[in-house]
């Protein structure tokens, strides 16, 4: 049995390593407002959304999927997270048994097992009822095959007889079991017999003689109970292990139904925490690796968001066709923001979530990277420029051809020459390996030399500015200036009559 409801025909792994550059990512883009976000306090949805975040670079048909089930999660919040509360019941009824596969035991297995299908057997008909109330309130493929799978394979006569070798293997009457005499008239050959009827009317069972001898022991011999009890463990062991096996199947089945809808009960969180803000939600148009696509409008910071109860700008821009994105202006006019905006979106289209925006299009990324701006090194162990090179030498290493990397004003910490010299090889070569870059700068000589090639696919963009030096926090496209006007960061600290007196 499989859940299928983050790949079309596979589970998702769980198990799988985070990217070797999670803790920056996290970090540089604000990821745990996010995380929390969506996890509404539940640590265990915390730790799924976290995976699927973080590890998700599937293809175009994987990301459709699961924007389709999502769809019918929204739509139907209440049933989703109905059925992930059965699941965790189901989680931890399995929980509350764990010392059947712990014990050496055959009897102890056997009756742990036995009592937890008859849980889980219980638990299926709950799906399947729910499969046939509101089967016709769902349209994806994903919850289609679901529910044609509670409906079909757990039908009632199927978990009736389910329930009455559940029945039988309790051995409330006791175990029949044959053997034969080893080579030293010990017993070999151990099998479990189907005991006798008894439906049989006592008549009928006195009239059938028994074909052996009947030996009892006394209570108060303990060697022979345990002789008794060695013998019983024989005969039961082999069907001990096939019903132990097959509990781990069915509870294997809902720990996996529980992380998949995990996923969906923290998108619908993240739904409801932004909706309620009465900001706009989009599924993203998903195009292949490589075909250069990055648009979008009414764009926002969800993380951002998130923290703010007002004064968000959403922003709207076009980069199709573009290899490199260019940022560049007033300090404190939003590029970082807008840079986190569009890491944060790529993040959540390529795990098969919903975009913080009016409208988003884009390709997906072979992986996501980022290197923004550290404070100075606490430790002085090295210098600031020492510590830009040393993770962007980890990045080199790690990125490939079609991976989307983020700069934040890298090599600032440096002057404006060499920053913009240092700035142009690296670039030029991530360039020549088919990367896509967003590269928000304050380095005007290397943003200066690129706008004056005219190069096609480059795309400059800066904050605008009134006259007054207002920031209004939207980002157009535009040519590098040469300034980055951090006067007006001085007069609105200082006042602008000590400014001209300086």
């Amino acid at each position: 049995m499989k859940a299928l409801l983050m790949y079309p025909d596979r589970d998702f792994d769980f198990q799988q390593t985070l990217p070797w550059n999670e803790q920056n990512l996290t970090q540089d883009l604000d990821l745990l407002t996010l995380l929390n976000a969506m996890a509404g306090g539940d640590e265990f949805v915390l730790e799924v959304v976290r995976k699927v975040l973080l590890l998700s670079v599937p293809t175009v048909e994987v990301v459709l999927h699961r924007q389709a089930i999502l769809r019918d999660c929204l739509r139907n919040s209440s049933l989703i997270r109905d059925l992930y509360k059965i699941a965790t019941d189901a989680v931890e009824a399995e929980k509350r048994d764990w010392w059947r596969t712990s014990s050496h035991y055959a009897s102890s297995m056997l009756y742990g097992s036995n009592k937890l299908l008859t849980v889980l057997v219980d638990v299926l008909r709950k799906l399947r009822n729910i499969a046939e109330q509101h089967g016709a309130e769902v349209s994806s493929t994903g919850f289609g095959k679901l529910f044609t799978m509670f409906r079909e394979e757990f039908n009632e006569p199927y978990l009736g007889e389910i329930e009455k070798h559940l029945a039988v293997l309790r051995f409330e009457g006791g175990v029949l079991i044959s053997s034969a005499l080893g080579g030293i008239n010990e017993g070999v050959d151990y099998a479990l017999r189907q005991s006798r009827d008894p439906k049989k009317r006592w008549f009928e069972r006195l009239l059938n003689k028994p074909s052996g001898y009947t030996l009892l022991v006394d209570p108060r011999d303990e060697t022979g109970g345990r002789i008794v009890s060695e013998m019983r463990a024989k005969g039961i062991c082999r069907v001990a292990i096939v019903l132990a096996e097959a509990a781990d199947h069915v509870a294997n089945f809902f720990a996996m139904l529980k992380s998949e809808l995990a996923f969906y009960v923290g998108c619908l969180n993240l739904y409801d925490a932004l909706t309620t803000k009465g900001l706009p939600i989009c599924f993203p148009t998903v195009a292949q690796a490589g075909q250069r696509r990055l648009s979008s409008t009414g764009l926002y910071d969800v993380c951002l968001a998130l923290r703010l109860d007002s004064g968000l700008v959403p922003n709207s821009t076009n980069a199709d066709g573009k290899d490199l994105v260019v940022i560049t202006g007033a300090n404190q006019g939003g590029k970082t923001t807008f840079l986190r905006s569009i890491g944060v979106a790529q993040l959540m289209m390529q795990c098969g979530a919903f975009v913080g925006a009016e409208a988003f299009r884009a390709e997906l990324c072979s992986a996501l990277v980022t290197h923004f701006k550290r404070e100075e090194d606490a430790t002085m162990q090295s210098g600031k420029l020492d510590e830009e090179l040393s993770r962007m030498s980890d990045i080199i290493n790690h990125i490939g051809p079609n991976s989307l990397l983020l700069l934040n004003e890298s090599f600032a910490a440096t002057n404006d020459r060499e920053g913009s010299e240092i700035a142009r090889q690296i670039v030029n070569a991530l360039l020549e390996g088919r990367a896509k870059i967003c590269y928000v700068t304050h380095l005007h000589q290397f943003a200066q030399e690129l706008f004056d090639k005219q190069i096609q696919d480059v795309l400059f963009l800066r904050p605008q500015r009134d006259d007054d030096g207002r920031r209004t926090f939207v980002i157009r496209e535009g040519r590098p200036l040469h300034t980055s006007f951090g006067s007006d960061l001085y007069e609105s600290v200082f006042g602008t009559d000590i400014f001209h007196r300086a």
